[in-house]
Protein backbone atom coordinates (compact mmCIF):
# COMPACT_ATOMS: atom_id res chain seq x y z
CA UNK A 1 0.00 0.00 0.00
CA UNK A 2 1.54 3.58 -1.08
CA UNK A 3 1.92 6.03 1.50
CA UNK A 4 -0.34 9.58 0.74
CA UNK A 5 2.35 12.03 -0.32
CA UNK A 6 1.68 14.85 2.54
CA UNK A 7 1.95 18.21 1.06
CA UNK A 8 2.38 22.10 2.57
CA UNK A 9 -0.25 24.04 3.50
CA UNK A 10 -1.37 27.63 1.85
CA UNK A 11 -1.76 30.47 4.21
CA UNK A 12 -3.81 33.88 2.58
CA UNK A 13 -2.75 36.29 5.25
CA UNK A 14 -4.47 39.68 5.36
CA UNK A 15 -1.95 42.18 7.05
CA UNK A 16 -4.42 45.07 7.53
CA UNK A 17 -4.40 48.49 5.67
CA UNK A 18 -0.78 48.67 6.45
CA UNK A 19 -0.68 49.29 10.34
CA UNK A 20 1.33 46.67 11.52
CA UNK A 21 -0.19 46.90 15.29
CA UNK A 22 -3.59 46.05 13.01
CA UNK A 23 -2.51 42.87 11.82
CA UNK A 24 -4.64 39.80 13.67
CA UNK A 25 -2.95 37.47 16.20
CA UNK A 26 -3.57 34.43 13.43
CA UNK A 27 -2.18 36.56 10.73
CA UNK A 28 1.05 36.41 13.22
CA UNK A 29 0.32 32.99 13.67
CA UNK A 30 0.23 31.82 10.44
CA UNK A 31 3.09 33.46 9.42
CA UNK A 32 4.89 31.78 12.44
CA UNK A 33 4.14 28.54 11.31
CA UNK A 34 5.00 29.09 7.80
CA UNK A 35 8.48 27.82 5.55
CA UNK A 36 7.57 29.88 2.91
CA UNK A 37 6.73 33.84 2.94
CA UNK A 38 6.24 35.13 -0.58
CA UNK A 39 4.73 38.34 -1.53
CA UNK A 40 4.33 40.59 -4.51
CA UNK A 41 6.29 43.48 -5.34
CA UNK A 42 6.91 45.46 -8.49
CA UNK A 43 10.10 45.73 -10.33
CA UNK A 44 11.51 48.24 -8.19
CA UNK A 45 11.67 44.97 -5.27
CA UNK A 46 10.12 47.08 -2.32
CA UNK A 47 6.54 45.30 -1.28
CA UNK A 48 4.37 47.02 0.97
CA UNK A 49 3.36 43.60 2.14
CA UNK A 50 6.28 42.69 3.57
CA UNK A 51 7.27 46.14 5.51
CA UNK A 52 4.14 45.43 7.13
CA UNK A 53 4.66 42.03 8.13
CA UNK A 54 8.71 42.61 8.53
CA UNK A 55 8.63 42.29 12.23
CA UNK A 56 7.72 38.91 11.99
CA UNK A 57 9.54 37.16 9.51
CA UNK A 58 12.68 34.95 10.79
CA UNK A 59 15.93 34.33 9.04
CA UNK A 60 15.15 31.18 8.05
CA UNK A 61 12.04 32.14 6.48
CA UNK A 62 12.48 31.20 2.45
CA UNK A 63 11.21 34.81 1.16
CA UNK A 64 9.52 34.27 -2.84
CA UNK A 65 9.14 37.90 -4.40
CA UNK A 66 6.65 37.89 -6.91
CA UNK A 67 7.35 40.56 -9.23
CA UNK A 68 4.67 41.86 -11.62
CA UNK A 69 5.76 41.75 -14.65
CA UNK A 70 4.25 45.24 -15.55
CA UNK A 71 2.15 47.79 -13.80
CA UNK A 72 0.28 49.85 -15.82
CA UNK A 73 -1.58 48.63 -18.76
CA UNK A 74 1.45 49.05 -21.28
CA UNK A 75 2.97 46.13 -22.93
CA UNK A 76 4.54 44.37 -25.45
CA UNK A 77 3.29 41.05 -24.44
CA UNK A 78 1.91 39.38 -27.32
CA UNK A 79 -1.42 38.88 -25.28
CA UNK A 80 -1.41 42.61 -24.27
CA UNK A 81 -1.16 43.86 -20.10
CA UNK A 82 -4.21 41.10 -19.62
CA UNK A 83 -1.81 37.70 -21.47
CA UNK A 84 1.21 39.46 -19.67
CA UNK A 85 -0.49 39.26 -16.30
CA UNK A 86 -2.02 35.65 -16.47
CA UNK A 87 1.18 34.31 -17.44
CA UNK A 88 2.81 35.99 -13.94
CA UNK A 89 -0.18 34.49 -12.31
CA UNK A 90 0.60 31.28 -13.56
CA UNK A 91 4.39 31.30 -13.25
CA UNK A 92 3.86 32.26 -9.60
CA UNK A 93 1.31 29.51 -8.78
CA UNK A 94 3.71 27.07 -9.64
CA UNK A 95 6.97 28.78 -7.87
CA UNK A 96 4.61 28.51 -4.80
CA UNK A 97 3.17 24.60 -5.95
CA UNK A 98 6.77 23.21 -6.02
CA UNK A 99 7.18 24.27 -2.16
CA UNK A 100 3.77 23.25 -1.11
CA UNK A 101 4.62 19.24 -2.93
CA UNK A 102 8.23 19.45 -0.87
CA UNK A 103 6.19 19.86 2.01
CA UNK A 104 6.83 23.42 2.64
CA UNK A 105 3.47 25.65 4.07
CA UNK A 106 3.50 28.96 2.31
CA UNK A 107 2.26 31.75 3.22
CA UNK A 108 1.30 34.51 1.29
CA UNK A 109 0.98 37.91 1.96
CA UNK A 110 -1.87 40.35 1.53
CA UNK A 111 -2.25 44.28 2.23
CA UNK A 112 -5.92 44.68 3.43
CA UNK A 113 -7.91 41.07 2.94
CA UNK A 114 -6.33 38.57 0.55
CA UNK A 115 -9.82 38.18 -0.86
CA UNK A 116 -11.02 42.29 -0.70
CA UNK A 117 -8.86 43.52 -4.55
CA UNK A 118 -5.83 41.81 -3.74
CA UNK A 119 -3.38 39.74 -5.28
CA UNK A 120 -3.55 36.74 -3.41
CA UNK A 121 -6.78 35.62 -5.17
CA UNK A 122 -5.03 34.67 -8.41
CA UNK A 123 -2.96 32.13 -5.81
CA UNK A 124 -5.91 30.72 -4.55
CA UNK A 125 -8.47 29.96 -7.66
CA UNK A 126 -4.98 28.47 -8.94
CA UNK A 127 -3.97 26.51 -5.80
CA UNK A 128 -6.80 26.28 -3.01
CA UNK A 129 -8.49 23.39 -4.70
CA UNK A 130 -5.05 21.06 -4.56
CA UNK A 131 -3.47 22.07 -1.60
CA UNK A 132 -4.72 22.37 2.71
CA UNK A 133 -5.63 26.21 2.30
CA UNK A 134 -6.77 28.99 5.18
CA UNK A 135 -7.47 32.16 4.15
CA UNK A 136 -6.84 34.75 7.41
CA UNK A 137 -8.99 37.92 6.70
CA UNK A 138 -7.47 41.65 7.45
CA UNK A 139 -8.80 44.79 8.16
CA UNK A 140 -9.52 46.51 4.67
CA UNK A 141 -8.76 50.06 3.74
CA UNK A 142 -12.60 50.77 3.72
CA UNK A 143 -13.06 50.45 7.28
CA UNK A 144 -9.39 52.21 7.78
CA UNK A 145 -10.45 54.77 5.77
CA UNK A 146 -13.39 55.30 7.71
CA UNK A 147 -11.83 55.43 11.10
CA UNK A 148 -9.09 57.69 9.62
CA UNK A 149 -12.20 60.17 8.72
CA UNK A 150 -14.10 59.45 12.21
CA UNK A 151 -17.50 59.56 10.49
CA UNK A 152 -19.82 56.62 10.20
CA UNK A 153 -19.87 54.90 7.31
CA UNK A 154 -23.45 53.20 6.86
CA UNK A 155 -26.07 52.93 9.55
CA UNK A 156 -29.33 51.26 9.83
CA UNK A 157 -30.98 50.54 6.41
CA UNK A 158 -28.11 52.38 4.05
CA UNK A 159 -26.62 50.41 1.28
CA UNK A 160 -22.70 50.65 0.88
CA UNK A 161 -21.23 50.87 -2.35
CA UNK A 162 -17.33 49.64 -2.86
CA UNK A 163 -16.36 50.63 -6.53
CA UNK A 164 -12.97 50.51 -8.15
CA UNK A 165 -11.93 53.88 -9.91
CA UNK A 166 -11.19 51.62 -12.88
CA UNK A 167 -14.63 51.81 -14.29
CA UNK A 168 -15.93 54.28 -16.82
CA UNK A 169 -17.06 57.75 -15.70
CA UNK A 170 -20.62 57.10 -16.76
CA UNK A 171 -20.55 53.98 -14.61
CA UNK A 172 -19.21 55.39 -11.46
CA UNK A 173 -21.17 58.41 -11.91
CA UNK A 174 -24.78 56.12 -12.33
CA UNK A 175 -23.28 54.18 -9.09
CA UNK A 176 -22.74 56.96 -7.28
CA UNK A 177 -25.97 58.82 -7.74
CA UNK A 178 -27.97 55.18 -6.80
CA UNK A 179 -25.93 54.55 -3.35
CA UNK A 180 -26.18 56.06 -0.07
CA UNK A 181 -22.37 55.52 0.90
CA UNK A 182 -19.44 54.67 -1.16
CA UNK A 183 -15.91 53.95 -0.89
CA UNK A 184 -14.02 54.09 -4.71
CA UNK A 185 -10.69 52.21 -4.26
CA UNK A 186 -7.70 52.23 -6.59
CA UNK A 187 -7.38 56.04 -7.32
CA UNK A 188 -4.08 57.17 -8.40
CA UNK A 189 -4.31 58.05 -11.96
CA UNK A 190 -7.90 57.65 -12.20
CA UNK A 191 -8.57 60.39 -9.58
CA UNK A 192 -10.01 62.75 -12.35
CA UNK A 193 -12.16 60.58 -13.42
CA UNK A 194 -13.84 59.74 -10.44
CA UNK A 195 -13.66 63.12 -9.03
CA UNK A 196 -15.60 63.97 -12.74
CA UNK A 197 -18.13 60.84 -11.96
CA UNK A 198 -18.58 62.20 -7.94
CA UNK A 199 -19.84 65.86 -9.83
CA UNK A 200 -21.65 64.68 -12.36
CA UNK A 201 -23.84 62.60 -9.78
CA UNK A 202 -24.14 65.75 -7.42
CA UNK A 203 -21.94 64.04 -4.67
CA UNK A 204 -18.80 66.10 -4.51
CA UNK A 205 -19.63 68.36 -1.64
CA UNK A 206 -19.90 65.02 0.67
CA UNK A 207 -17.13 63.11 -0.45
CA UNK A 208 -13.59 63.14 1.73
CA UNK A 209 -10.47 61.85 0.70
CA UNK A 210 -8.18 59.37 2.69
CA UNK A 211 -4.79 58.85 1.72
CA UNK A 212 -2.35 55.84 3.05
CA UNK A 213 -4.86 54.91 5.91
CA UNK A 214 -3.26 54.24 9.28
CA UNK A 215 0.31 54.34 7.73
CA UNK A 216 3.05 57.29 7.83
CA UNK A 217 2.10 60.30 5.91
CA UNK A 218 -1.70 59.26 6.42
CA UNK A 219 -3.59 62.30 4.77
CA UNK A 220 -7.45 63.74 5.12
CA UNK A 221 -9.55 66.14 3.71
CA UNK A 222 -11.87 67.14 1.51
CA UNK A 223 -12.34 65.35 -1.82
CA UNK A 224 -13.08 68.73 -4.04
CA UNK A 225 -9.67 70.24 -2.38
CA UNK A 226 -7.25 67.67 -3.48
CA UNK A 227 -4.85 68.61 -6.56
CA UNK A 228 -4.93 65.38 -8.98
CA UNK A 229 -1.15 65.03 -9.34
CA UNK A 230 -0.36 64.42 -5.28
CA UNK A 231 -2.91 61.12 -5.56
CA UNK A 232 -1.35 58.08 -5.37
CA UNK A 233 -2.49 54.37 -5.79
CA UNK A 234 -3.12 53.65 -2.13
CA UNK A 235 -5.87 56.15 -1.44
CA UNK A 236 -9.74 56.36 -1.57
CA UNK A 237 -12.48 58.44 -2.38
CA UNK A 238 -15.69 58.31 0.39
CA UNK A 239 -19.22 59.03 0.87
CA UNK A 240 -19.99 58.61 4.32
CA UNK A 241 -23.33 58.07 6.11
CA UNK A 242 -26.13 60.44 5.08
CA UNK A 243 -27.63 60.06 8.34
CA UNK A 244 -27.39 63.28 10.83
CA UNK A 245 -25.51 64.66 8.20
CA UNK A 246 -26.02 68.09 6.51
CA UNK A 247 -27.32 68.07 2.80
CA UNK A 248 -25.43 69.28 0.41
CA UNK A 249 -25.94 72.86 -0.67
CA UNK A 250 -28.53 72.71 -3.71
CA UNK A 251 -26.72 74.21 -7.46
CA UNK A 252 -25.59 77.26 -7.06
CA UNK A 253 -26.31 77.48 -3.46
CA UNK A 254 -29.82 77.95 -4.09
CA UNK A 255 -33.32 75.80 -3.57
CA UNK A 256 -34.53 73.85 -6.83
CA UNK A 257 -36.89 71.28 -7.62
CA UNK A 258 -36.47 68.25 -8.95
CA UNK A 259 -38.90 66.35 -10.66
CA UNK A 260 -38.60 62.36 -10.10
CA UNK A 261 -40.54 59.54 -12.37
CA UNK A 262 -40.52 56.73 -9.80
CA UNK A 263 -41.38 54.07 -12.80
CA UNK A 264 -44.64 52.42 -12.60
CA UNK A 265 -44.20 50.29 -9.41
CA UNK A 266 -41.19 48.93 -7.17
CA UNK A 267 -37.32 49.51 -6.77
CA UNK A 268 -36.51 47.56 -9.46
CA UNK A 269 -37.61 50.16 -12.84
CA UNK A 270 -35.92 52.97 -10.47
CA UNK A 271 -33.13 54.70 -12.42
CA UNK A 272 -29.41 55.80 -10.46
CA UNK A 273 -30.15 59.33 -11.51
CA UNK A 274 -33.68 59.31 -9.92
CA UNK A 275 -32.30 57.37 -6.77
CA UNK A 276 -29.85 59.24 -6.26
CA UNK A 277 -32.01 62.87 -6.17
CA UNK A 278 -34.71 60.94 -4.00
CA UNK A 279 -31.91 60.02 -1.49
CA UNK A 280 -30.50 63.99 -1.84
CA UNK A 281 -33.61 65.70 -1.19
CA UNK A 282 -34.52 68.32 2.03
CA UNK A 283 -38.47 67.32 0.94
CA UNK A 284 -40.26 65.07 -0.17
CA UNK A 285 -43.57 66.46 -2.02
CA UNK A 286 -46.29 64.21 -3.72
CA UNK A 287 -49.34 62.16 -3.87
CA UNK A 288 -49.20 59.91 -0.38
CA UNK A 289 -49.66 56.81 -2.59
CA UNK A 290 -46.10 57.55 -4.41
CA UNK A 291 -44.39 59.02 -1.48
CA UNK A 292 -45.15 56.01 0.75
CA UNK A 293 -42.78 54.16 -2.31
CA UNK A 294 -39.72 56.45 -1.37
CA UNK A 295 -38.04 55.07 2.09
CA UNK A 296 -37.69 57.16 4.87
CA UNK A 297 -34.67 59.48 5.26
CA UNK A 298 -33.73 60.56 8.69
CA UNK A 299 -33.74 64.32 8.92
CA UNK A 300 -35.59 64.11 5.27
CA UNK A 301 -39.24 66.27 5.29
CA UNK A 302 -41.91 64.45 3.53
CA UNK A 303 -44.83 66.52 2.28
CA UNK A 304 -48.00 64.28 1.55
CA UNK A 305 -51.00 65.24 -0.34
CA UNK A 306 -53.95 64.31 -2.52
CA UNK A 307 -54.18 63.23 -5.75
CA UNK A 308 -56.57 66.06 -7.09
CA UNK A 309 -54.27 69.29 -6.21
CA UNK A 310 -51.39 68.84 -8.48
CA UNK A 311 -51.48 72.45 -8.78
CA UNK A 312 -51.33 73.28 -5.30
CA UNK A 313 -48.92 70.60 -4.89
CA UNK A 314 -46.43 72.41 -7.38
CA UNK A 315 -46.95 75.79 -5.82
CA UNK A 316 -46.10 74.26 -2.23
CA UNK A 317 -42.88 72.69 -3.51
CA UNK A 318 -41.47 75.58 -5.63
CA UNK A 319 -42.15 77.70 -2.41
CA UNK A 320 -39.65 75.49 -0.63
CA UNK A 321 -37.26 75.99 -3.00
CA UNK A 322 -37.63 79.66 -2.80
CA UNK A 323 -36.90 79.16 0.69
CA UNK A 324 -33.31 77.63 -0.12
CA UNK A 325 -34.53 73.65 0.12
CA UNK A 326 -34.00 71.08 -2.24
CA UNK A 327 -37.36 69.86 -3.54
CA UNK A 328 -37.94 66.71 -5.16
CA UNK A 329 -41.53 66.35 -6.12
CA UNK A 330 -42.21 62.57 -6.68
CA UNK A 331 -44.23 60.97 -9.48
CA UNK A 332 -45.58 57.78 -10.80
CA UNK A 333 -44.09 56.78 -14.13
CA UNK A 334 -42.69 59.16 -16.28
CA UNK A 335 -43.52 62.71 -14.89
CA UNK A 336 -43.83 64.06 -18.20
CA UNK A 337 -46.32 61.46 -19.40
CA UNK A 338 -49.85 62.76 -17.94
CA UNK A 339 -48.07 63.61 -14.53
CA UNK A 340 -46.38 66.16 -12.61
CA UNK A 341 -44.04 67.54 -14.65
CA UNK A 342 -46.26 69.68 -16.63
CA UNK A 343 -48.60 70.62 -13.43
CA UNK A 344 -45.02 72.00 -11.82
CA UNK A 345 -43.74 73.92 -15.40
CA UNK A 346 -47.33 75.48 -15.39
CA UNK A 347 -46.72 76.79 -11.91
CA UNK A 348 -42.90 77.69 -12.43
CA UNK A 349 -43.68 79.69 -15.71
CA UNK A 350 -45.48 82.74 -13.58
CA UNK A 351 -44.23 84.78 -10.89
CA UNK A 352 -42.76 84.41 -8.38
CA UNK A 353 -41.35 81.01 -9.18
CA UNK A 354 -39.68 81.99 -12.54
CA UNK A 355 -36.06 81.80 -11.12
CA UNK A 356 -36.55 78.76 -9.36
CA UNK A 357 -34.52 76.44 -10.94
CA UNK A 358 -36.56 73.39 -11.93
CA UNK A 359 -34.85 69.54 -13.72
CA UNK A 360 -37.46 67.07 -14.83
CA UNK A 361 -35.78 62.93 -14.48
CA UNK A 362 -37.06 60.56 -16.71
CA UNK A 363 -38.83 57.17 -15.72
CA UNK A 364 -39.96 54.43 -17.22
CA UNK A 365 -44.03 55.15 -18.39
CA UNK A 366 -46.88 52.46 -17.72
CA UNK A 367 -46.98 51.56 -21.52
CA UNK A 368 -43.65 50.49 -22.32
CA UNK A 369 -43.51 48.79 -19.16
CA UNK A 370 -46.98 46.51 -19.61
CA UNK A 371 -46.19 46.55 -23.10
CA UNK A 372 -42.32 44.72 -22.42
CA UNK A 373 -44.62 41.98 -20.32
CA UNK A 374 -46.85 40.91 -23.29
CA UNK A 375 -44.28 41.31 -26.19
CA UNK A 376 -43.84 44.20 -28.71
CA UNK A 377 -47.28 45.66 -29.03
CA UNK A 378 -45.44 49.45 -29.75
CA UNK A 379 -43.22 48.41 -32.03
CA UNK A 380 -44.11 50.50 -34.84
CA UNK A 381 -46.40 53.93 -34.44
CA UNK A 382 -48.45 54.48 -31.63
CA UNK A 383 -50.56 57.12 -30.01
CA UNK A 384 -51.04 58.13 -25.77
CA UNK A 385 -54.25 58.77 -25.20
CA UNK A 386 -55.81 59.26 -21.40
CA UNK A 387 -59.33 58.43 -21.39
CA UNK A 388 -60.06 60.66 -18.15
CA UNK A 389 -62.77 63.34 -19.14
CA UNK A 390 -61.82 65.24 -15.66
CA UNK A 391 -59.39 67.90 -17.28
CA UNK A 392 -60.43 67.86 -21.06
CA UNK A 393 -64.32 66.75 -23.05
CA UNK A 394 -64.86 63.97 -23.28
CA UNK A 395 -65.50 64.45 -27.55
CA UNK A 396 -62.05 65.96 -27.79
CA UNK A 397 -60.94 62.33 -26.13
CA UNK A 398 -64.03 60.83 -28.77
CA UNK A 399 -61.95 62.90 -31.76
CA UNK A 400 -58.42 61.51 -30.67
CA UNK A 401 -59.48 58.31 -30.92
CA UNK A 402 -61.28 58.10 -34.23
CA UNK A 403 -58.32 59.95 -35.96
CA UNK A 404 -55.46 57.77 -33.72
CA UNK A 405 -57.57 54.54 -35.19
CA UNK A 406 -58.00 55.87 -38.82
CA UNK A 407 -54.47 56.25 -38.87
CA UNK A 408 -54.36 52.92 -37.81
CA UNK A 409 -51.65 53.48 -34.85
CA UNK A 410 -50.99 50.89 -32.36
CA UNK A 411 -52.98 52.77 -28.76
CA UNK A 412 -51.87 53.30 -24.97
CA UNK A 413 -55.02 54.00 -23.37
CA UNK A 414 -54.05 55.71 -19.55
CA UNK A 415 -56.46 56.50 -17.45
CA UNK A 416 -59.36 53.91 -18.42
CA UNK A 417 -61.52 54.07 -15.86
CA UNK A 418 -62.20 54.46 -12.11
CA UNK A 419 -64.59 54.55 -9.11
CA UNK A 420 -66.58 57.75 -10.97
CA UNK A 421 -65.51 56.79 -14.40
CA UNK A 422 -67.30 53.68 -15.44
CA UNK A 423 -68.74 54.10 -18.86
CA UNK A 424 -65.39 55.81 -21.10
CA UNK A 425 -63.81 52.30 -21.67
CA UNK A 426 -67.23 50.81 -23.61
CA UNK A 427 -67.53 54.51 -25.37
CA UNK A 428 -63.65 53.94 -26.58
CA UNK A 429 -64.34 49.82 -27.72
CA UNK A 430 -67.46 51.27 -29.86
CA UNK A 431 -65.11 53.91 -30.92
CA UNK A 432 -62.38 51.68 -32.19
CA UNK A 433 -64.12 48.76 -33.68
CA UNK A 434 -65.35 51.53 -36.46
CA UNK A 435 -61.38 51.26 -37.41
CA UNK A 436 -60.41 47.57 -36.37
CA UNK A 437 -61.70 43.77 -36.22
CA UNK A 438 -63.05 42.56 -33.32
CA UNK A 439 -59.92 39.61 -33.25
CA UNK A 440 -57.72 42.97 -32.92
CA UNK A 441 -55.30 42.39 -29.30
CA UNK A 442 -55.70 44.35 -26.67
CA UNK A 443 -53.33 44.05 -24.27
CA UNK A 444 -54.52 45.00 -19.97
CA UNK A 445 -51.48 45.18 -18.00
CA UNK A 446 -52.55 45.64 -14.13
CA UNK A 447 -50.03 47.07 -11.63
CA UNK A 448 -47.56 46.21 -13.82
CA UNK A 449 -44.30 45.46 -11.78
CA UNK A 450 -46.06 45.64 -8.30
CA UNK A 451 -47.51 43.06 -6.13
CA UNK A 452 -50.84 42.43 -7.79
CA UNK A 453 -49.37 42.24 -11.91
CA UNK A 454 -52.04 41.01 -13.87
CA UNK A 455 -51.38 41.18 -17.70
CA UNK A 456 -53.88 39.31 -19.95
CA UNK A 457 -54.40 39.38 -24.14
CA UNK A 458 -57.85 39.52 -25.10
CA UNK A 459 -59.70 40.09 -28.06
CA UNK A 460 -61.16 43.86 -28.84
CA UNK A 461 -64.73 42.50 -29.11
CA UNK A 462 -64.57 40.85 -25.98
CA UNK A 463 -62.72 43.86 -23.95
CA UNK A 464 -64.86 43.62 -20.93
CA UNK A 465 -65.08 47.37 -19.33
CA UNK A 466 -65.94 45.97 -15.85
CA UNK A 467 -62.57 44.20 -15.77
CA UNK A 468 -60.54 47.84 -15.93
CA UNK A 469 -59.89 50.02 -13.15
CA UNK A 470 -57.73 53.35 -12.79
CA UNK A 471 -54.53 50.86 -12.26
CA UNK A 472 -55.23 49.10 -15.54
CA UNK A 473 -53.71 50.45 -18.69
CA UNK A 474 -54.44 49.23 -22.16
CA UNK A 475 -52.75 48.69 -25.61
CA UNK A 476 -54.92 48.58 -28.26
CA UNK A 477 -53.22 46.94 -31.38
CA UNK A 478 -53.17 48.34 -35.36
CA UNK A 479 -54.28 45.91 -38.08
CA UNK A 480 -50.89 44.76 -38.40
CA UNK A 481 -50.70 43.83 -34.80
CA UNK A 482 -50.53 40.05 -33.82
CA UNK A 483 -50.93 37.99 -31.53
CA UNK A 484 -49.09 34.63 -31.14
CA UNK A 485 -48.94 31.54 -28.89
CA UNK A 486 -45.38 30.48 -29.03
CA UNK A 487 -43.91 26.59 -27.23
CA UNK A 488 -45.65 23.51 -27.04
CA UNK A 489 -49.65 23.08 -26.26
CA UNK A 490 -51.24 26.08 -25.93
CA UNK A 491 -47.93 27.68 -25.23
CA UNK A 492 -47.03 31.59 -24.27
CA UNK A 493 -48.72 34.68 -25.85
CA UNK A 494 -47.33 37.04 -27.29
CA UNK A 495 -48.44 40.20 -28.81
CA UNK A 496 -46.37 42.12 -31.13
CA UNK A 497 -46.48 44.44 -34.03
CA UNK A 498 -44.17 44.45 -36.92
CA UNK A 499 -41.78 47.62 -37.87
CA UNK A 500 -42.49 46.93 -41.75
CA UNK A 501 -45.74 48.14 -42.63
CA UNK A 502 -47.13 46.03 -46.02
CA UNK A 503 -46.70 48.84 -48.31
CA UNK A 504 -42.91 49.23 -47.37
Amino acid sequence: MSEQKTTGRLYGVGLGPGDPSLMTLRAVECIAAADVVAYHSARHGRSIARSIAERHLRADHIEERLVYPVTVETTDHPGGYRGAMEEFYEEAAARLAAHLDAGRSVAVLAEGDPLFYSSYMHMHKRLADRYPTEVVPGVTSVSAAAAALGTPLVEGEEVLTILPGTLPEEELTARLASTDSAVVMKLGRTFPTVRGALERSGRLADARYVERATMAGQRTELLADVAPESVPYFSVAVLPSRVDAAPAPAAEERGEVVVVGLGPAGPLWLTPEARGELAAAQDLVGYSTYIDRVPVRPGQRRHASDNKVESERADFALDLARQGRRVAVVSSGDPGVFAMATAVLEVASQDPYREVPVRILPGMTAAHAAASRAGAPLGHDYAVVSLSDRLKPWEVIAERLRAAAAADLVLALYNPGSRSRVWQVGKARELLLEHRTPDTPVVLGRDVGGPEESVRIVRLGDLDPAEVDMRTILLVGSTQTRAVRRGAGDGEQVVWTPRRYPEA
